[in-house]
């Protein structure tokens, strides 16, 4: 995975049913090479009661999505953008930003 998309940065869906939907990263699977996005790719599941749903019934969550179908949103220039790697002068590896340059934290 290295210095990709992380947890809670922004992104952005460029192709497929959800195209042009942002969201935040809400969770990183690299063994899959996929990401969970809040609100995109939303699934129906039938869920039978339990402790954790207790009504059981319909239940909408989210699935992941493939890491390629999906671009960092910059949060300084706002864009949906590619993301290129720096190293500071004490040896520690940054993304940055293609579009603007600023660094991503």
């Amino acid at each position: 995975m290295g210095l990709g998309i992380k947890k809670n940065d922004i992104g952005m869906v460029i192709s497929g049913d959800e195209k042009g939907k942002k969201g935040r990263v809400r969770n990183v699977y690299p063994e899959g090479n996929s990401l969970l996005i809040e609100s995109v790719n939303m699934i129906k599941r039938h869920m039978k009661p339990s402790k954790k749903y207790s009504q059981g019934g319909i239940i909408e969550k989210e699935a992941p999505i493939n890491r390629s179908n999906v671009m960092l949103v910059c949060p300084k220039c706002d864009k949906p953008t590619r993301i290129g790697h720096n190293t500071l002068e004490n040896g520690k590896k940054i993304r940055v930003c293609k579009k603007c340059s600023e660094v991503i934290e």
